[in-house]
């Protein structure tokens, strides 16, 4: 429930920022022409022209992307542009998670050990208990069967291991998907768009350098925003395999010397 919470909580974030620039990008796209239509009305001097138009050449590509993110069109647009805010919702969400579930597993295998010393497997079982993510969950899981034998043990940890593997990989499918239809979003703009531009050919009866060049450059548009959304997820896609990756490796290490721990102290007894 804590992670739904989370995903929407972060996907409203980020829609409403979205949504906010986009309605800003629009009142800015209508100002100059109210601004033009004051002007006509006055005398305006030769200078302002030149600085109106230095002012645009300067645009920032912070602002030369949004105008051409309108320009490409809602339809396509739209969707190329929820296609990112759902990608990178899920990316945040597990960056979080996979961020919390990190633990310092030197010191709990420490801790563990004394424990045994002092305790017992009951003293093993309350460090694990206290100690969050899934190294913890699996140590416990393992020290469950500690008096059953080291066999047992061995199965339950690799058991419980591939069920924590699940939930570090959970939403990697989605991330993916993501990834795959973004581009796929972009060329069918692209495509719907060429057949406009032969359909405009073909009701004007003429090629028309510059219809066929406005036509295509809307098109294409589409294209270059859905890689762009596509190598924005495929980054996170890798910094968040490679978190799994390492997390993975961190819990079959442990594991060996969480058996250890067991033979040195269960076996004595």
């Amino acid at each position: 429930m804590k992670k739904l919470f989370a995903f929407f909580a972060v996907t409203g974030m980020l829609m409403f920022g979205a949504a906010s620039t986009i309605l800003a990008q629009e009142e800015n796209l209508e100002t100059p022409e109210t601004t033009v239509v004051e002007t006509d009305t006055t005398v305006v001097d030769a200078p302002v022209t030149v600085e109106t138009t230095e002012a645009e050449v300067e645009m920032t590509i912070h602002k030369q992307l949004k105008t051409k993110f309108i320009e490409g069109g809602a339809e396509f647009m739209g969707v190329i542009l929820l296609t990112l805010i759902l990608g990178l919702a899920l990316s945040i969400e597990r960056i979080i998670y996979l961020s919390l579930a990190t633990t310092n597993t030197d010191k709990l295998l420490k801790k563990i050990e004394e424990a045994m010393k002092e305790g017992g497997v009951e003293a093993a079982k309350e460090v694990c208990r206290n100690t969050r993510g899934p190294v913890a969950s699996i140590f416990y899981q393992g020290l469950l069967r500690a008096d059953e034998g080291i066999e047992i043990v061995e199965k339950s940890v690799v058991t419980y291991g591939s069920v924590q593997m699940g939930q570090l990989e959970s939403g990697l499918t989605w991330i993916a998907l993501f990834i795959a239809i973004a581009p796929m979003f972009g060329f069918m703009g692209t495509v719907i768009g060429m057949i406009e531009a032969f359909d405009a050919i073909q009701i004007a009866g003429d090629i028309s350098p510059s219809l066929v060049a406005g036509c295509i450059k809307v098109a294409l548009i589409t294209t270059v925003f859905g890689l762009i959304v596509a190598i924005i997820l495929q980054v996170f896609y890798n910094y968040i395999v490679s978190k799994v990756d390492k997390l993975v490796n961190t819990m079959e290490d442990t594991s060996i010397t969480l058996i250890d721990i067991l033979m040195k102290y269960n076996l004595k007894k």
